[in-house]
């Protein structure tokens, strides 16, 4: 109906009030019912002046105890804004089109603020998704074969240096230091390849990709703000666990004794916990399902087998031994090079169950995250250039994960025992090693310094430490350690690492008053360059595993023990290498040590 036919029909109605549609039900006398109050939309009962074209109107709240269905405007509500904004009188206006009795109709596509690029993006997204295919997989098919190596060489090549040196320089960060630590990466890759066990059958495909994924996830980490979030996030997920953790140790014993911060009380239970956890989360596949997408994406784009993939993706989850149980059927059908990448795996990085136990004791949890990850790709690029596959392999083409029917537990209670009784007993193995390992480094430097004051070695005493600081001074030097006297407490910590383990290392760097004056880019290269299995100690529990998985490939396991370990050891050194390419803030990874607390 025409407005002005709306009119007519109000005017010529003989009633002074409206009927209403209920039988025996009194007039009301409400001047908001008076048909000379209304005006000429749908919309009744609003003052005269509503015809006059002025809109004015104000709605009653707070007289129902009912919840309005209409939704309150979102701040952040993108067509708000697009539009002009709730404070604009023409955003008013025409919102109020609804008041007018005309619907008003959706103009966020008129709208003079709205982005160019984003119409255009999206009038012509099938053609930019194309390019990008194209760009990724099309267009490499166009590239000449004998060029794909080089041309992706050059690449990465070119995205480390502009990553490394592009950045200004901050406190001892600077870009002679830079320097230092990419020709020191530069060393350990060519050391690899010269050492490497048949250099014309190396497969730069996977040492490439590697290096670049590693790089890659480095400048995420360390140059982002997202990336940071994103650890420190997790970081501090790991650090909840020690809490619920202490809970239980509250109960079985006091709640002071949580506060003493004695490793027997802190760390362990917190590793008995988590263990527990990780075993429920394996039962319900929630951990398996992470391991898969990460070793698909390993396996897709390094082009590994589907055994070294899930062994390399899973090892920073669940540690070097169960890793190496997730491919059991596989294990006595590995060829020489897939058994020297498994092992390789498992000593270039360190377990969750252990992860928690050092974030106890106050290493960065963002850097040993980090750490954990990088460590994935570079074990298999350093593996693969030290001991290149000159097999056919079994799982080439294949990336699964295959049940263990014969220790999967009854169920959700039946896991969670079982992995409760597990971490025990890696606590307890924790607990034995670190006591007897400390002790041996006690009476090893008790008999050194005695000897050294035979031959007159007083200042430094003569210590297991001291031999072999200066033995991995070289290596300190080359990852980038400023030249301000830390070089040799590094080295040091290096040395403890690979003689004892990485537990004792992190532990000295915490705790040790010899170490609590390190700067905070020699503290963060050495957090990075520790986190691993790399150790003497480790090699007997790689060969008794595999030897108990499949008894028939026992001595091909110890032949290849050290070459991995080496191999291992040099990937955590690749990490720690890129880490003083890229830090520029730090201060942000330094965590003070409870000795300088």
């Amino acid at each position: 109906m025409a407005k002005a036919e709306y009119l007519n029909v109000i005017k010529d109605q003989s009633r002074s009030h409206n009927a209403s549609s209920q039988d025996h039900v009194q007039m009301n006398n409400d001047p908001a019912l008076d048909v000379a109050n209304e005006h000429a939309h749908g919309h009744l009962h609003h003052a005269p002046y509503a015809e006059q074209g002025r809109v004015e109107t104000e709605y009653s709240k707070g007289t129902t105890y009912e919840n309005s269905n209409i939704p309150s405007q979102d701040s952040h509500d993108q067509n708000l804004h697009r539009r002009h904004g709730p404070n604009d009188p023409e955003a008013s206006a025409q919102f109020a089109d609804a008041e007018k009795g005309i619907p008003s109709p959706d103009r966020s596509d008129e709208d003079p603020r709205t982005h160019r690029i984003s119409n255009v993006y999206l009038q012509y997204r099938v053609f930019f998704h194309l390019f990008i295919w194209l760009l990724f997989t099309g267009l490499v098919s166009f590239v000449p074969e004998n060029m794909k190596l080089p041309g992706g060489a050059l690449i990465v090549v070119s995205v480390i240096l502009i990553g490394g040196f592009s950045s200004p320089e901050s406190q001892d960060n600077t870009r002679d230091n830079r320097a230092i630590s990419l020709f020191g990466l530069a060393v350990i890759i060519f050391s690899v390849w010269a050492t490497s066990r048949d250099r014309k059958a190396v497969k730069w495909h996977t040492v490439i990709v590697g290096m670049f994924v590693q790089f890659i996830v480095a400048l995420f980490v360390l140059r982002s703000g997202a990336g940071y979030d994103i650890f420190s996030f997790v970081s501090e997920l790991a650090r909840d666990l020690l809490g619920f953790a202490d809970q239980g140790t509250a109960f079985l014993t006091a709640a002071t004794v949580p506060k003493l911060g004695w490793f027997l009380v802190t760390v362990l239970p917190a590793v008995i916990f988590f263990v527990a956890l990780v075993q429920l989360l394996y039962y319900w596949g929630t951990l398996q399902w992470f391991i898969q997408k990460f070793a698909v994406f390993f396996f897709w784009s390094m082009r590994v087998s589907g055994a070294e993939a899930v062994v390399a993706a899973a090892s920073p989850f669940i540690g070097q031994g169960e890793s190496a149980m997730l491919i059991k059927p596989f294990v006595a059908h590995l060829t020489q090079a897939e058994l020297h990448q498994v092992m390789c795996s498992g000593f270039a990085t360190i377990a969750g169950s252990v992860l928690v136990a050092y974030i106890a004791i106050g290493v960065n949890g963002q850097a040993l995250i980090s750490s954990c990850v990088m460590s994935i790709p570079a074990s298999l690029a350093i593996s693969k250039l030290r001991y290149p596959e000159t097999e056919e392999t079994l799982t080439t083409g294949r990336c699964v994960i295959p049940d263990d029917d014969e220790h999967r537990a009854a169920n959700s209670l039946h896991a969670f025992a079982n992995g409760a009784w597990l971490g025990l007993k890696i606590a307890g193995m924790i607990l034995s090693t670190l006591l007897c390992i400390i002790a041996f480094l006690g009476l090893a430097n008790g008999l050194l310094t005695w000897w050294g004051r035979y031959l007159n070695i007083n200042d430094p005493p003569l210590t297991v430490e001291l031999i072999v600081g200066y033995i991995c001074y070289p290596i300190a030097f080359l990852l980038g350690v400023p030249r301000n006297g830390d070089l040799l407490k590094v080295a040091q910590l290096l040395g403890t690492k690979l003689i004892a383990n990485e537990f004792v290392a992190y532990t000295a760097l915490q705790t040790d008053p010899a170490y609590a004056d390190l700067s905070p880019r020699s503290r963060l290269i050495a957090t990075y360059a520790l986190c691993g299995f790399a150790n003497i100690g480790s090699l007997g529990t790689q060969i008794g595993v595999l030897s108990q998985i499949a008894p028939s490939r026992s001595g091909d396991v110890s032949r290849l023990a050290v070459s991995a370990l080496i191999a291992g050891a040099l990937s955590t050194l690749t990490s720690a290498s890129i880490a003083g390419l890229l830090v520029t803030d730090q201060a942000a990874y330094f965590t003070p040590s409870a000795a300088s607390s």
